[in-house]
């Protein structure tokens, strides 16, 4: 399951976007306008984003170009009716990783969205926790070649702890990365999920240490 972010001002579009994405099994968040598209985007880390071009406070072009200014590395595939060459060479200069021109069928966004993903985790497939190797391809956790088998929401949760390790991740944040922003999830869903992950992990060397007010941080212990 990936994080991915929808920044498009047709909300119909936007929705049937989120509903197949959910239903490839990733988290979505949405927005509909430019100005907030990029606060998300400099705030949250997401895996992808789809990018409008023609937004409201701010265009989809000028948003990109500014988060590639301020170091904004997430893969970015431009929806857009603009179909000439050269506004598919100005998207891609911007900084875009690919560019999907309107109307498309969700087919070819299915493998645009697979192959932007497919290419942003081959560069660091297996990273190393403790004893433990996570593989973000293959969404597995392993110990000495061996599969833990963790349930597809503790891995979301292993991969956000994961990714900001030596910081302390907050309940309200682990929910909006594991079902997206707006979900209506009770937050004690999450301290079931993280309390069943922390008794898996123990035993290999990572714990998840638990801050009242902070959140959680997941750390080597030995």
């Amino acid at each position: 399951m990936m994080r991915i972010l929808i920044i498009e001002d047709n909300e119909t579009l936007a929705t049937a976007l989120s509903h197949r994405l959910k239903d490839n099994g990733h988290a979505v968040n949405m927005t509909h306008d430019g100005e907030t598209g990029l606060a998300f985007l400099k705030q949250e880390d997401f895996d992808l984003a789809i990018l409008d071009i023609n937004l409201p406070l701010r265009d989809g072009l000028d948003l990109l170009c500014q988060a590639r200014r301020d170091n904004v590395t997430t893969p970015v595939l431009i929806l857009t009716a603009r179909d000439t060459t050269q506004e598919r060479i100005i998207g891609l200069d911007t900084g875009a990783d690919d560019y999907l021109v309107k109307p498309f069928e969700m087919d070819e966004l299915d493998a645009r969205v697979r192959a932007l993903l497919r290419r942003q985790r081959n560069n660091n497939q297996h990273e190393q926790i403790g004893k433990l190797v996570f593989d973000r391809r293959g969404h597995s956790v392993s110990f000495e070649g061996k599969d833990l088998g963790l349930p597809r929401r503790e891995i979301s949760i292993f991969e956000c702890l994961f990714d900001r390790s030596g910081r302390f991740v907050s309940k309200a944040n682990l929910l909006d990365y594991v079902y997206g922003i707006g979900a209506d999830v009770n937050e004690s869903v999450i301290e079931v999920y993280v309390s069943r992950l922390r008794k898996r992990l123990t035993i290999y060397g990572v714990e998840i240490k638990v801050a009242r007010g902070l959140g959680y941080l997941m750390q080597v212990t030995e």
